[in-house]
């Protein structure tokens, strides 16, 4: 497998009033080229800690994390950041808020309206490029910040948590959405999630965290083919793999103390 992103040996603490909390404990993992993985686990296992290691905003102690076998000094634009809040400037039209990293990277304007419309296709929000953020509904705001991601082209997409405020429907909704849009363009997604249905509807591999201190539990291949539909959500398959994760996630000694 060619690694897209490499953690070797991670270690991440942080000091407590009396004590060291870690955060990571020795934590390696390969994520392939245009591979689809979920990272789930109980709340404090470290998720977000290690995709924010993967976008340049948090160092580890010790180790190394690899993007194309590159040590991984700070964010860029080859790696595309979304968080479950949305960041969008509520005074820029939903076309202005995907152009701003373009702008940012001094593209000429021809060039930036031409990537933010293709990328405002390609999240379905093309009747909306000239409308403000008040005037979106949550699952159409999150689009936009996606959109705003694919625009600059990035390689990889990190994506902490990216649905959870939004309703069940929608959620599901926008699930189908990007894998639709990652079938056409292919990129390596890393997607936390506290959601085992979502972890195993979206990945070809779960990647299971330990809490206290954080490491990986388990990775649980999911040998379901995309297109993933409803019938397969239905499916005797799914529900064995989903199963398989709920256990491993929730029958673990460390996680029955987490907050």
């Amino acid at each position: 497998m060619n690694a897209k992103i490499s953690f070797r040996d991670v270690v991440k603490t942080y000091p407590m009033k009396e004590d060291v909390f870690t955060a990571l404990d020795h934590v390696s993992l390969d994520i392939a080229d245009r591979e689809f993985v979920t990272v789930v686990g109980p709340s404090g296992c470290g998720k977000s800690t290690l995709m924010s290691m993967a976008a340049g905003l948090v160092e580890p102690d010790s180790g190394a994390v690899l993007v194309d076998g590159r040590p991984v000094d700070g964010p860029g634009p080859d790696r595309g950041v979304i968080f479950q809040q949305y960041a969008l400037f509520p005074w820029l039209t939903v076309r202005k808020n995907v152009e701003f990293g373009l702008r940012l990277a001094q593209l000429p304007a021809e060039e930036r309206r031409r990537r933010a419309e293709r990328a405002i296709e390609l999240v379905g929000l093309s009747d909306f490029a000239d409308a403000l953020p008040k005037t979106l509904s949550g699952g159409m705001k999150q689009r936009c910040a996606i959109a705003r991601a694919y625009a600059v082209n990035p390689q990889v997409l990190l994506m902490d948590e990216p649905f959870g405020a939004l309703d069940a429907l929608t959620r599901v909704q926008l699930q189908d959405q990007l894998l639709d849009t990652w079938s056409q363009e292919q990129r390596t997604v890393m997607f936390i999630t506290h959601d085992v249905d979502e972890a195993v509807y979206l990945a070809r591999r779960v990647v299971v965290m330990a809490a206290r201190p954080g490491r990986v539990q388990q990775i649980i291949d999911v040998d379901l083919p995309y297109p993933r539909t409803e019938e397969m959500r239905l499916s005797a398959e799914f529900g064995r793999i989903r199963n398989e994760v709920w256990h491993s996630v929730y029958h673990q000694p460390q996680a029955v103390s987490a907050t």
